[in-house]
């Protein structure tokens, strides 16, 4: 299993920054089940212009992060950059009959969450300056949290389907899902865990500008009930970073599942909807 994922700072601790694009790099081979073995970095940075000492603290939350998963840094490549962006280059294994994909949802599976949503929104609030402090604390405790527990008890478990959440929102990632599973997957919008102050976020204008264009692209495979609202939905299409995991499985599976989930730490186990037989529409959302 191979994967790759690098971008510019999303909080202003270039420790943190380097242990949540680490995490987020990770996080494709553990959706898949997957263990990480080896990964290089990938570092654009203004040498010229920034002391040397930032790099050095975005590398070692990169190198301690990837210790944490068990993998190794065996090297990587560095260009003189703009901007700071920042990344890595991962490699692990999985063995063909124990992968999970996004295309195996069966009618009759619940959906389960493994971190809150609104990490979009608070990073835009950082960025203009406007964002309240327990929030950033609240947000990066999540995005430096490796899925691999995660990962691990639902390989013991035993599912059907999982994706992680990143960039295409909490809908756009389930919408992949429901289109390679050829089903259609309803959410409750009350019961999906968000990260305090995302709503008021939302009401001051900071909804990331890749979350409106998810929201543009998939209006006409989602039907969201008149009683849904319009803040919960905005948070739904809000483009994550190092996000959870969404796992598709039985419904006689859940309870074991979340169960194991909480009692290992994970931040969230909370069940957000279930799988359907296909109708007109990817995607369905309740109030």
């Amino acid at each position: 299993v191979q994967t790759l994922d690098f971008f510019t700072p999303v909080v202003n601790d270039p420790y943190d920054y380097g242990q949540i694009a680490a995490a987020n790099a990770l996080s494709d081979v553990y959706a898949m089940g997957g263990k990480p073995l080896t990964a290089m970095n990938i570092l654009c940075y203004p040498l010229k212009s920034l002391d040397r000492d930032i790099l050095v603290e975005i590398l070692r939350g990169g190198a301690d992060k990837v210790n944490e998963a068990g993998a190794v840094i065996i090297g990587g490549h560095t260009l003189q950059d703009s901007e700071i962006k920042y990344g890595l280059s991962v490699t692990g294994i999985i063995h063909p009959d124990r992968m999970v994909t996004n295309a195996g949802a069966r009618a009759g599976d619940v959906l389960v969450l493994t971190k809150p949503l609104g990490t979009g929104l608070i990073i835009s609030a950082i960025k203009a300056n406007k964002v309240f402090g327990e929030h950033i604390s609240l947000a990066t405790k999540s995005m430096v949290s490796l899925n691999k527990t995660a990962a691990e008890v639902m390989l013991e478990v035993g599912v059907s389907a999982c994706t992680d959440i990143t960039g295409f929102g909490l809908i756009g990632h389930a919408y992949e899902l429901a289109e390679a599973s050829k089903v259609t997957l309803s959410f409750v919008a009350e019961r999906i865990p968000i990260f305090d102050g995302c709503e008021r976020y939302v009401k001051m204008g900071l909804i990331p500008g890749v979350s409106k264009l998810s929201k543009k692209y998939l209006k006409d495979a989602i039907r969201i009930d008149p009683e849904v609202r319009e803040d919960l939905v905005d948070i739904m299409f809000d483009a994550q970073t190092s996000g959870g995991l969404l796992i598709s499985l039985p419904k006689g599976k859940v309870e074991l599942l979340c169960t194991k989930l909480r009692e290992k730490g994970v931040m969230t186990a909370e069940i957000i909807g279930e799988v359907h037989k296909r109708i007109d529409v990817s995607i369905i959302v309740t109030p």
